[in-house]
């Protein structure tokens, strides 16, 4: 009996001990992630004018094509969908052209892209759904899976035209 008073207590000291350091270790595998996020915060806010920010996507489709997307509201309640590009080691490009703010409602919503998936793709089951840009334009990329394969297509913002054939991913 004496013993395993003896052991309770250092094996609650030992699991707390390890949950803390996976709470450190996760802590410093996302910092740099973070660290991303508010600085495109930052920019959205002071550039862009966001006032209130709800949500934060990072794109990434080629070296030139590193976004973070912001969707929020501006002071006046209007709602804003804002990209802001990024270089590839993780700061905001800072260019003139490297931000774009564009009004929810003279764009397509997330809502209405994944109606014209569900019209032009039947039976496709989304597996991710975010913005980003491609080829220059503003667009939302949807990766699905259709018939046992991966695929991923672009369709604009502007619009929720679809943009080229889209890419089929190959089987294992």
């Amino acid at each position: 009996m004496r013993k395993r008073k003896k052991w309770l207590p250092l094996g609650i000291g030992v699991v707390l001990l390890l949950l803390f350091g996976l709470g450190q270790f996760y802590a410093y595998i996302m910092k740099d992630q973070w660290n991303e996020r508010n600085a495109a915060k930052e920019v959205a806010k002071s550039r862009a004018g966001l006032t209130e920010i709800t949500k934060a996507q990072k794109s990434v489709w080629d070296e030139n094509s590193v976004y973070w997307v912001l969707t929020g509201k501006n002071s006046a309640g209007t709602k804003l969908m804002v990209w802001v590009r990024f270089t590839v080691d993780g700061k905001p490009a800072g260019g003139a052209n490297d931000i774009y703010a564009e009004e929810l409602s003279k764009g397509t919503s997330e809502q209405q892209i994944r109606a014209i998936i569900a019209a032009q793709l039947p039976g496709a089951a989304i597996k991710r759904l975010l913005p980003g840009v491609f080829n220059g334009e503003y667009a939302w990329q949807v990766f699905y899976k259709l018939d046992n394969r991966y695929y991923y297509q672009f369709y604009r913002f502007a619009d929720g035209t679809a943009i080229g054939e889209g890419y089929s991913l190959p089987n294992k």
